[in-house]
């Protein structure tokens, strides 16, 4: 499913007990894809609870695996297109000038990825208490570069 059509969901099974979600992202028969890693609960948090079995808010969807739980996400879901999948990519609400302060885009290495590449793939809303894993912090001293960047809305 990661080289099938763009919006599609790529459902995988990890570590031999966790499911975790993709969206296809580039032309059919290219092999790309953005990790589903963590996403403000906003609607349907009772049903995610009862899936998760915890309360505690940024607990519900911090992480890819808790993701997919909470969102009842398994391999029934793999191939659905993002429109019909038990969630919605939607504009974050006061992006088109309705109020809501416009969120800080931050940038660094993705998680678990260890070795020669380091590219900053992560994309994440800098203030958002509900990543999955917090940014990690600029590194100080004699030439060190910042591990994370953060800029505005890109």
């Amino acid at each position: 499913m990661l080289f099938g059509p763009p919006g599609h969901l790529y459902v995988y099974f990890t570590y031999g007990m966790h499911y975790c979600a993709n969206v296809a992202c580039e032309p059919e028969g290219t092999g790309a894809g953005v990790l589903l890693r963590a996403i403000v609960p906003e609607h349907g948090v009772s049903e995610m609870v009862a899936r998760r079995g915890v309360e505690e808010p940024h607990l519900l969807c911090s992480g890819p695996a808790r993701l997919a739980q909470a969102l009842g996400i398994g391999r029934e879901q793999n191939g659905l297109p993002v429109w019909e999948a038990p969630l919605a990519i939607l504009p974050r609400a006061g992006t088109d000038g309705g109020g809501a302060a416009v969120p800080r885009i931050a940038t660094s290495p993705r998680i678990g990825v260890r070795g020669g590449d380091q590219k900053p793939w992560r994309f994440v809303d800098a203030d958002s208490r509900f990543l999955s894993r917090p940014l990690p912090r600029p590194r100080t001293g004699s030439g060190g570069a910042a591990a994370a960047r953060v800029g505005k809305n890109r």
